[in-house]
């Protein structure tokens, strides 16, 4: 009895929590955003503010989900975060994993899909914020993945472009591989595991589980890209390896959650 009162009041409480998530999103999308991008028109003073709004507007969702009892959360290597010029990547189990990083990371940038470009809700934030858009795709992509990792940004991506399957092998898109390859960049990796699963791909928001859900971040060392270039005859075959590598590393993760 006390089970089912408990995961009754947990499907009230995710509701609430998007809830008001998308009503503070409406409010900083037509007033907030659409003012700072009047006011502030230099783009190195108004993206750092963007970015601090939109940080703070996250932490204050992962704060309202742990204190409702939604999720619980618990994160091993946030050093490994701190400072600029970072290229995350993570896998992707669950729809609030951008929330959860963004959250962590100062100044974070990521790459978003160019239809919040064109949102009436969304364009203020994104543009403010100055996100990486994958409108473009190919060549032009990459270059600009890398003008704001060299900016001093820690850019946050995930390989697989959508939340795991749980019943799917992984499968990485090669293009954050391109991106570490062409810019010689280390990686910052980031194993994300929510036990038991919610908010998976395909998953409705309110089929909460029979328990709370725990979400473990874990933040490994570095994965030093050298090697990859130094031993392949070209960029093409070094983000090949390096991607085969990454699906290898993060499909653990992956295995364990899935079992």
């Amino acid at each position: 009895m006390l089970d089912r009162v408990d995961q009754a009041w947990r499907v009230l409480a995710t509701g609430a929590c998007f809830l008001a998530f998308g009503v503070g999103s409406v409010l900083l999308g037509v007033l907030v955003f659409p003012l700072l991008n009047t006011v502030v028109r230099a783009p190195e003073r108004r993206v750092p503010l963007a970015r601090g709004v939109i940080r703070a507007t996250f932490r204050f969702l992962v704060w309202m989900m742990r204190t409702t009892r939604v999720i619980s959360v618990e994160v091993h290597g946030i050093e490994r975060l701190r400072g600029g010029g970072r290229l995350i990547l993570a896998n992707h189990p669950t729809l609030i994993d951008v929330v959860l990083l963004m959250a962590l990371v100062e100044q974070g940038d990521c790459v978003v899909k160019g239809a919040l470009n064109r949102n009436i809700v969304t364009r203020g934030p994104v543009r403010a914020a100055g996100f990486v858009f994958n409108d473009d795709g190919g060549e032009e992509l990459v270059a600009d993945c890398l003008r704001s990792v060299r900016a001093g940004n820690s850019l946050i991506i995930f390989p697989e472009g959508t939340r795991s399957s749980r019943t799917e092998p992984m499968k990485l898109q090669r293009g954050a591989a391109r991106v570490a390859v062409h810019g010689a960049l280390d990686i910052t990796p980031v194993r994300i595991r929510c036990t038991p699963a919610t908010l998976a791909k395909g998953e409705k928001w309110y089929q909460v589980p029979a328990r709370r859900a725990h979400i473990r971040i874990v933040v490994g060392d570095a994965i030093a890209i050298s090697p990859f270039i130094s031993g392949a005859a070209n960029q093409a075959l070094a983000a090949r390896h390096l991607n085969r590598h990454l699906t290898d590393y993060f499909s653990k993760e992956h295995d364990l959650a899935s079992a």
